[in-house]
């Protein structure tokens, strides 16, 4: 089965002071980091959605061989990039949706989501300690739902509302939970190996 990786570039890095995704991480910029993880880990594509403004950031991934999606509707919130990836994929039968500030998480862990939805799974989900993380994969009868969808909270709502249907897999990666928020986070990071 063909899974689309979405990586959802658009945020603001309010918090972090200037743009996290362009913050070097072991030698590489955290955004490439996030990207490379998932097409090695078994993605079949990658759309990485940035901000229209964001053109270094877009000329960073674009050097690096990705296809890049503007969103230019990124300021009404995640659900707007990532409907902007799911649209530009909707005929994958799956998607594996990917945080691009988060790149500690282990090739490893994103295989098994992967393998999950391979088999059959509808949604995939990382737990680290009993703590839901991402990515998060969802099989392509949640399109509908997943285009409904508003605000900054990205596919919250829709997990808490199916979260019978959720196959949770507890892997030993503290990766996905930790995303990047402000620079001492480019410290704490986990081995990614």
């Amino acid at each position: 089965m063909k899974i689309a990786g979405i990586l959802l570039a658009a945020g603001q890095s309010s918090r972090f002071g200037s743009h996290k995704l362009m913050a070097q991480l072991q030698g590489e910029h955290v955004g490439l980091l996030s990207a490379r993880l998932l097409l090695a880990a078994g993605v079949d594509t990658l759309t990485v959605v940035t901000r229209a403004q964001d053109t270094a950031l877009q000329q960073l991934y674009t050097r690096a061989g990705f296809t890049c999606l503007i969103c230019d509707n990124a300021s009404a919130g995640m659900s707007a990039s990532l409907q902007a990836g799911l649209d530009a994929n909707r005929d994958a039968p799956a998607w594996l949706i990917a945080l691009a500030d988060m790149p500690f998480v282990r090739a490893d862990s994103v295989r098994q989501l992967l393998q999950a939805l391979r088999r059959g799974e509808q949604i995939v989900q990382p737990t680290c300690r009993g703590r839901a993380g991402n990515p998060v994969g969802f099989h392509n009868c949640y399109l509908r739902e997943l285009m409904a969808l508003s605000g900054d909270r990205g596919a919250r709502q829709l997990l808490q509302r199916h979260r019978d249907s959720i196959c949770l897999l507890e892997v030993d990666d503290p990766g996905v939970l930790q995303d990047i928020d402000r620079p001492e986070d480019l410290s704490r990071g986990c081995s990614r190996e």
